[in-house]
């Protein structure tokens, strides 16, 4: 039987992954919601004109709309489908991109309501990343316990004879 911690982390890590699939597509193709895209288009327009510096580097608002979207769409399909370590990759990858987004919807003055959903996002995967980093390191306390232990007992030992 799978710990609750694994079926935790694997059902975050599967229902985030189609979400940013979801997402990323959306950003990149308007066959999912031709609503979507045209707003995904207004909005990266206002991001790119609130951003000159980007302009400069040669990064426009179709570009880092296609940037955003296909790291989305990739590390999504990572926490969806690939087992191991890169799901925490995908994962810290997505929290950045989460963050740069937060930050476009302040620079421009977005309303809570038209960020809400990127500050649940990036909660729940801070929370996944939480988790599954917790996991690794609880084998190696417990075995610093058990060493605990075995010294303690060696002290008493040689303190009674």
């Amino acid at each position: 039987m799978a710990s609750p911690r694994t079926v935790t982390i694997v059902a975050l890590s599967f229902a985030l992954g189609l979400f940013f699939v979801f997402m990323g597509t959306i950003k990149l193709t308007p066959r999912l919601s031709k609503d979507a895209y045209s707003e995904m288009k207004r909005a990266y327009k206002s991001y790119a004109k609130a951003l000159p510096g980007l302009k400069k580097i040669g990064i426009s608002s179709v570009l880092l709309r296609k940037i955003i979207g296909s790291l989305e769409v990739g590390c999504g399909v990572v926490l969806t489908l690939v087992p191991g370590r890169p799901k925490d990759v995908a994962n810290f990858l997505l929290l950045l991109v989460m963050l740069a987004v937060l930050f476009f919807h302040q620079l421009v003055g977005d309303p809570l309501k038209r960020y809400a959903h990127a500050l649940v996002f990036g909660i729940l995967l801070t929370c996944r990343l939480l988790i599954a980093r917790q996991s690794d390191d609880r084998p190696e306390r417990e075995d610093s316990r058990e060493e605990q232990q075995i010294n303690d007992q060696e002290k008493n030992k040689v303190k009674q004879s």
